[in-house]
């Protein structure tokens, strides 16, 4: 169960839920096919080579694959540490895995919600998305997959007003 799942309010619904987009894992998967293929040159020069398993190449050959792999795992983990959810009564980002950092804005009490997109992230579809509330609240999150999305599911939930109270009645 996400981080986001666990802190539901009662009567609390996620409308939206949005991530890192997959671009973040670009640079990973270049590095971790570079020196994949370099791990791979490396054993085929360690076979060809007297020395056997033990040979410099063959351990050049694994430091190589060593590094492919944790290029790209950690990638993988930077893509999965951050979550974002719109609610019905609230906004929820949280990053880390290990270490958490944590921002919950109530619907209520947000002011401004932008998002920034370069050339590229306008045609593949991320961008910065900026969260002011009141207080002098300031978050900013990059690499966001589909914010005008986000930014539109927030604005959308704060023009409904603040949700009603279940269970509650008026004495007049």
């Amino acid at each position: 169960m996400s981080y986001l799942d666990e802190t539901l309010t009662t009567g609390e619904v996620v409308l939206y839920r949005t991530g890192l987009h997959w671009t973040v894992l670009f640079w990973p998967v270049v590095v971790g096919l570079l020196f994949a293929a370099a791990a791979a040159g490396l054993f085929v020069a360690a076979s060809r080579g007297a020395g056997g398993v033990s040979s410099p190449w063959t351990v050049a050959g694994g430091v190589c694959a060593l590094v492919a792999i944790v290029a790209v795992v950690t990638g993988a983990i930077r893509r999965s540490s951050i979550e974002m959810a719109v609610t019905n009564r609230r906004v929820l980002m949280k990053v880390g895995i290990l270490g958490r950092k944590t921002v919950e804005l109530m619907l209520t009490k947000i002011e401004s919600i932008g998002v920034e997109q370069g050339i590229a992230g306008r045609m593949a579809g991320y961008g910065k998305v900026v969260v002011r509330g009141t207080g002098g609240t300031y978050e900013v999150f990059d690499r966001i997959a589909r914010p005008l999305e986000f930014r539109r599911q927030v604005q959308e939930q704060i023009g409904q007003g603040p949700p009603a109270q279940e269970g509650l009645t008026s004495a007049r």
